[in-house]
């Protein structure tokens, strides 16, 4: 009789065991899923740019420093940690804005068809990365409580399964905007 509960004791702490580790990786799949729609968007954007700052060059030629943040900003999503890559990100947003509100001094840019469909494009893409960040914080959250939690924590830990870094807006993002009359 001893026997028998010693086994089904082994059996049950070996299945929680197989099921914790099953379930740990199909999470961080889910995690690094997430943060490969993150990179798809932001590689979309990356490649929607040049056409956007080309159709602006006809237009704006001496806004030649604004086009050059754009770029400048552009080319540091290239590569970096997830959170560089989402801070390069804030970056480009903030030049992005400053070429549409380029667009309100010159009512030709601002009617170009090619302009227009390129903004829709970017505006679409900008919400698709803000929801692929949405669910990227929510998979790696699920992943971090399960990783922290007892007793499945002794997994993790057992199998070098550790915390993934949730992303955070860039610290521009987070000023309240000042609005005045």
């Amino acid at each position: 009789m001893t026997t028998i509960i010693i086994i089904a004791v082994i059996a049950i702490i070996v299945l929680f065991m197989i099921l914790t580790y099953n379930s740990f990786v199909r999470l961080r799949n889910w995690v690094q899923e997430a943060w490969a729609q993150i990179d798809v968007h932001l590689t979309r954007r990356h490649d929607l740019i040049p056409n956007l700052v080309n159709t602006v060059k006809g237009y704006a030629k001496h806004e030649q420093e604004t086009l050059e943040k754009v770029i400048e900003a552009r080319n540091k999503l290239v590569s970096g940690s997830a959170q560089d890559r989402i801070d390069a990100d804030g970056e480009l947003q903030g030049a992005l804005k400053s070429i549409f509100a380029l667009s309100e001094s010159y009512p030709d840019l601002k009617a170009n068809q090619n302009f227009i469909e390129l903004q829709n494009e970017l505006t679409s893409t900008e919400n698709k990365v803000a929801y692929s960040r949405q669910l990227y914080n929510k998979t790696a959250a699920d992943y971090n409580i399960k990783v922290e939690s007892f007793p499945s924590m002794i997994i993790a830990n057992m199998f070098n399964f550790k915390k993934e870094e949730l992303l955070k807006a860039p610290e521009e993002a987070q000023d309240a905007p000042t609005v005045s009359f």
